[in-house]
């Protein structure tokens, strides 16, 4: 079965941390970004939080919509269940201080429940450091530091599997209550 909509995108993981939001809900959640230090993907409802090892070399994103629930594959290094409510139908993939790396329009807005689940975690982050050893041992420049990063195979992703669940709850109607 393939899912309704996939979407990927390269972001760099700005201070370790990739997030995933409505594009109505730019406030951010220090508790949840804290909770991604242990359970590498966190969130709040409207934002999540995605903890990698290393700052510098990109990872994928990858978000898929699924008509049911979907389970984590057997490869996964790790995976957490997930609540996303997207108001305006957009997520946005941010780099904390580089910015968007890029949007996602989901079939529809409301709420989604899924997994979160990543790979290649480790691999990249021995790959970050032996890179930067090389650098130091080499007196390497920029492109040469790129150039180890790009050499490498098991580039580090993390997916989003959801599922539709409800429609969001309009605000207005509690307001009147």
């Amino acid at each position: 079965m393939d899912p309704l909509t996939e979407y990927h995108v390269e972001a760099r993981p700005d201070r370790c941390i990739v997030q995933v939001y409505d594009a109505d809900a730019y406030l951010g959640d220090t508790a949840a970004m804290r909770a991604a230090e242990v359970q590498v993907v966190a969130g709040n409802g409207y934002h999540l939080y995605f903890k990698s090892l290393q700052p510098d070399i990109e990872v994928t994103i990858t978000i898929r919509v699924w008509d049911q629930p979907h389970r984590p594959p057997a490869h996964a290094e790790g995976s957490v269940p997930v609540d996303l409510e997207s108001i305006t139908g957009t997520l946005v993939v941010n780099q904390l201080s580089l910015g968007p790396a890029g949007m996602m329009e989901l079939p529809r807005p409301g709420v989604y429940a899924g997994h979160a689940w990543w790979i290649n975690r480790e691999s990249t982050l021995k790959r970050y450091e032996t890179a930067l050893v090389r650098l130091t041992e080499e007196d390497s420049a920029d492109d040469a530091l790129r150039q180890a990063f790009a050499d490498s195979a098991g580039h580090e992703q993390y997916v989003l599997d959801l599922h539709f669940v409800r429609e969001s709850e309009d605000e207005d109607e509690d307001e009147e209550d």
